[in-house]
């Protein structure tokens, strides 16, 4: 009877131990909330090779974050290094908000990454801006997570 109860224990043990470790086993690829901007990968695609496409903001800013210069610093050196591409800003918001609000934070998100890649010497004659508001998000799902991946600013080349 004793032993009944200690291989009982055991397995329940076991299949709690089981069930904690997939939920703490992090998924390739999935990002990060790091104060309420969002830092993983999952959702940037690259300008060129190892030069991410896009920075993210925090909620209702457009002030750029270190990891957002840093990424518009690698952007920068290779703009200088192809002197002949143009490229386009797109300002995006998440979901909550007007329309008309998230437009122009939208704009000035995209402003924001201008203005800094200026700095570094790209002539703004190569640089358009386009915000998309809330209209295009990366993630549809309503949670803080999403949105932080739609708070963001994402350079395309022009075409």
């Amino acid at each position: 009877m004793e032993f009944n109860k200690i291989l009982k224990n055991a397995i329940l043990v076991i299949v709690a131990c089981l069930a904690l470790s997939a939920c703490a086993t992090k998924k390739a690829g999935t990002g990060q909330m790091q104060g309420d901007v969002y830092t993983g990968t999952d959702s940037v695609e690259y300008l060129a090779s190892g030069v991410p496409d896009r920075v993210f903001f925090a909620t209702n800013e457009s002030v750029l974050t270190t990891a957002s210069r840093e990424t518009l610093r690698k952007q920068a050196a290779w703009l200088r290094k192809n002197s002949k591409v143009t490229i386009v800003l797109e300002g995006h918001a998440d979901e909550r908000g007007t329309r008309e609000y998230n437009l122009a934070l939208g704009e000035r998100r995209a402003n924001a990454a201008k203005d800094y890649l200026m700095t570094y010497g790209i002539s703004s004659d190569r640089i358009s801006v386009l915000s998309y508001g809330k209209e295009r998000p990366v993630d549809s799902a309503s949670n803080p997570l999403s949105w932080s991946k739609n708070r963001r600013s994402v350079t395309v080349k022009a075409n």
